[in-house]
Order: structure tokens, then C-alpha cells, then sequence
């Protein structure tokens, strides 16, 4: 049986040290995972689980930001992958480490895709702290979803994103619009993708230019409009044509969107639709 109440003790910051210490001596590896998950644990403590028999709590203590380098250094030799993994997505792990994990290619079945994952890979690619020549060598990787992890990491460099923009794979292609960093020249292009999932993250983007977010707001795809209904960038204009869309959930968006003019606001405070209609006047009278 589970103790849950150990459990949301040994996560509470204002749990004193003395009982965090007997809790990560505990016979349930439930509350010694709670003990290395808690905001405020002491690296003593970290230190001394990074030696549990149970995988899943050397885990969380690879997790754990205020886990030390030499306990991550011991914890990227760890002999399960997903420990592994959770050493190169810690921001507080070396670059050093990090380079070391790029050659790691651990699979694990990814059950929802039917397919493995090289998941030690793909958390590296991920790290904002991965050094550039890692994610380059990891931007050629075979496998979509490594890549698709490159596109998402806030550091990649803007000549890979580029070329990621005609990736055969989609899912790295609607990573790319999502990114932050994504410049608003390969957002302009990756408006046109044949596939909705990428032109919806562009839709999305704050970064995209008035003129993709106009463009998308012609769109076949409701869900489309209905992001750049909510994008705060979309000029006056797209948001006076959405606010005319025949689908109600795109006319709601635009009346919560913080662009939207006081004329657009009030019109459509007299809509036909009722919680478009509410929408509007509860901001008309606020305002």
C-alpha cells in the first residue's frame, strides 16, 4: 500500500530536512521519489539517492536542478536509458556531459507511434544548454523526432532552421513554426505548408508577420482561423475579416483577442451568437 500521505509531505518546500532525510530512507520508493521531486531537498540528499536501486528515483534526482555535476556525471552512466535522458535535459548538466550523450542512442518504444525513440538523443537536442557542434551533428540524425527536437530548441542556429523548413517530415517542419527564434522569412514560408498542423503553429507564432497571419485567416481550416484569431499580432484588418467568420469560435477569439479594435468590440457585442455576444459586452463594459 502506498503512504500518500508521505508522499505530499516528502513534495512540500516547507517540509523540514530532518524529515526529508528519514523519507529518503523510506521502504516505499514512491516517497523517496516525492523526497528527490521536492523543490527544496538538499544536495546531500540528492547525492545519496543517486544510489537507489529503484530507477525511477535516480530519475527524478537526474531531474532535479539542484542536483551537482558530479552526481549528473555519475548519473549519464547510469544503465537505464531514461535516467540517462533525464541527465541531458537537466539545463544544470555540463556541456562536457552533454557532447558525451549526443553518441548515446538508447531506444525506447514510444507506444502512441508504435515506434521506438532515441530518447537520450532527443533530450539533448532539446537542452537549450547543448553545445552548437552537438546540435548540428544531431540535426542530420535519421531518426524525425531527434530532428524535430533540434527545431524546437530555442539555440539552434537560424541556418539550421532554414533548412529545416523543407524537411521530408513534417513533424520537424511544424516544430521549426513554433519555435521562437523562427525568423518571420521561413515563418512566411512555412505559412503555405500543405500540411494544417504546421500552417496552425505558424497561425500561432507570435513572430508571424501580418501578412502570413492575413493570408491565414483565408483558410480552408476553422481551427486555422481560430488561431490566428487569438494571434495578438494579426493586424486590424484580419481580425475586422475574422470577425465576420461564420463560425461563432472564431468570432469569440477575435473578441478576446487584445488587438481588437473598440469598433470590432462593440459590433460584436450585437452578435448573433451568444457567447460571442457576452464575450463582447463584458469587455465593452470593462473597458
Amino acid at each position: 500500500m502506498r503512504d500518500w500521505e508521505k508522499e505530499k509531505a516528502a513534495t512540500k518546500p516547507d517540509t523540514d530536512v530532518e524529515t526529508l532525510e528519514k523519507y529518503s530512507q523510506d521502504w516505499d520508493w514512491h516517497v523517496r521519489r516525492s523526497v528527490a521531486q521536492n523543490s527544496k531537498v538538499p544536495l546531500e540528499i540528492l547525492q545519496n539517492l543517486v544510489s537507489d536501486k529503484v530507477p525511477w528515483v535516480r530519475e527524478a534526482v537526474a531531474a532535479h536542478l539542484r542536483t551537482d555535476e558530479d552526481t549528473l556525471r555519475i548519473l549519464a552512466k547510469d544503465c537505464e536509458g531514461f535516467v540517462r535522458a533525464s541527465v541531458a535535459l537537466n539545463e544544470s548538466t555540463s556541456p562536457d556531459v552533454l557532447e558525451e550523450l549526443v553518441w548515446d542512442e538508447m531506444m525506447d518504444f514510444d507506444y502512441t507511434r508504435s515506434k521506438n525513440r532515441y530518447i537520450t538523443q532527443e533530450a539533448v537536442a532539446r537542452n537549450p544548454k547543448t553545445p552548437q557542434d552537438a546540435i548540428r551533428l544531431l540535426a542530420s540524425h535519421q531518426d524525425e523526432h531527434v530532428r524535430a527536437a533540434v527545431a524546437q530548441n530555442p539555440q539552434a542556429p537560424h541556418d539550421l532552421l532554414f533548412t529545416f523548413r523543407i524537411d521530408l517530415s513534417w513533424v520537424v517542419r511544424q516544430e521549426v513554426a513554433k519555435n521562437s527564434k523562427t525568423s518571420v522569412e521561413i515563418l512566411e514560408w512555412l505559412a503555405s505548408d500543405r500540411i494544417q498542423d504546421v500552417r496552425g503553429s505558424v497561425a500561432l507564432n507570435p513572430h508571424s508577420s501580418a501578412e502570413s497571419l492575413r493570408g491565414l485567416a483565408m483558410d480552408r481550416d476553422v481551427d486555422i482561423r481560430v488561431r490566428v484569431a487569438q494571434n495578438p499580432s494579426a493586424d486590424e484588418v484580419t481580425l475586422e475579416v475574422l470577425s465576420q467568420d461564420w463560425s461563432w469560435k472564431v468570432r469569440e477569439k477575435v473578441v478576446r483577442n487584445p488587438s481588437a479594435s473598440d469598433e470590432i468590440i462593440r459590433k460584436l457585442a450585437e452578435d448573433k451568437d451568444m457567447s460571442v455576444r457576452d464575450a463582447a459586452t463584458k469587455i465593452v463594459k470593462s473597458r
